[in-house]
């Protein structure tokens, strides 16, 4: 298999992240997905840049390749989840400036990609109103990303604003194409979510997928579960990944399990070696 495979840290919470790091290095993985948050590397604490260069070489020394994330509850607010987004009614700029940090984490880590989304459509905001924030927060950003050399990977998550693929196209489309701007697929999502099964998704979305979140899922319900627990058939999936040559992290994303990290590393990283080996006829 020439896919990588990474652990999404905001799956191993419970853990110190050189203990994490070590434990993800010895299993095998070729990368993680590093969440901004407490946990392990908090973006608003002091001396951002010194920390991200120890967990740059931290990164180095288990060979680790790493992607960054910026899905982390309560950074922004202890009370509200995920909030403010990029189309709240207030705050907006608080979650531009943390987007402007992870893109210069990823910079300093050497991260390819800061992987975001555009956050829940408050009620009573217009469509018009809510893409007019959407496309004005992404546009600030892009000069940034350019600037340090990194992609903005959106990702459509159920229930959000941007919640398919489509909207994120549609996004693309309003602002330009602009080449920095692509897209964050998380696998469970497209079963959850999208009319197309996961594999088609995939092959029609093609090298726009710059970052890839895996995970099992049932058709209508957003709960990330372990692999095999839910409706998704992964070695199609794999095979498109395969495909459509895709060269970033194919990390597992499992936020609500961190009491059972190391075990379930384990065996996804076994699951996915397995599925991988089953034959697969995948067409355009």
């Amino acid at each position: 298999m020439s896919l990588r495979l990474g652990y999404g840290l905001n799956g191993f919470t419970d853990h110190r992240l050189e203990d994490a790091l070590a434990l993800l290095a010895e299993l095998g993985y070729d990368g993680v997905a590093l969440t901004l948050d407490h946990a392990h590397l908090d973006p608003f604490a002091p001396d951002l840049a010194g920390r991200a260069a120890r967990v740059g070489a931290l990164l180095e020394r288990h060979g680790l390749a790493v992607v960054v994330e910026t899905g982390a509850r309560y950074v922004l607010d202890p009370r509200r989840k995920h909030e403010p987004t990029l189309v709240s009614d207030t705050g907006r700029a608080r979650r531009i400036d943390l987007l402007e940090r992870a893109i210069r984490v990823a910079a300093e880590v050497g991260s390819p990609t800061v992987s975001c989304w555009s956050g829940i459509a408050p009620a009573g905001a217009s469509r018009d109103e809510l893409w007019s924030r959407v496309e004005a927060g992404v546009a600030a950003l892009l000069p940034v990303a350019d600037s340090h050399g990194v992609d903005l990977a959106l990702e459509p998550e159920p229930g959000m604003f941007l919640e398919r693929i489509a909207d994120v196209l549609e996004l693309r489309r309003r602002l330009g194409s602009p080449d920095r701007l692509r897209l964050t697929i998380d696998v469970g999502h497209l079963r959850c979510t999208e009319d197309a099964e996961p594999a088609a998704c995939i092959l029609g979305a093609g090298d726009l997928v710059a970052n890839v979140q895996i995970d099992d899922m049932r058709r209508g319900v957003h709960e990330h579960l372990p692999l095999g627990e839910g409706e998704v058939d992964f070695p199609p999936v794999l095979a498109a990944l395969e495909a459509i040559e895709f060269a970033g992290l194919v990390a597992v994303e499992l936020p609500r399990h961190s009491h059972a990290a190391p075990s379930l590393a384990a065996s996804s990283l076994e699951f996915l070696r397995d599925a991988a080996r089953r034959p697969q006829e995948v067409g355009r």
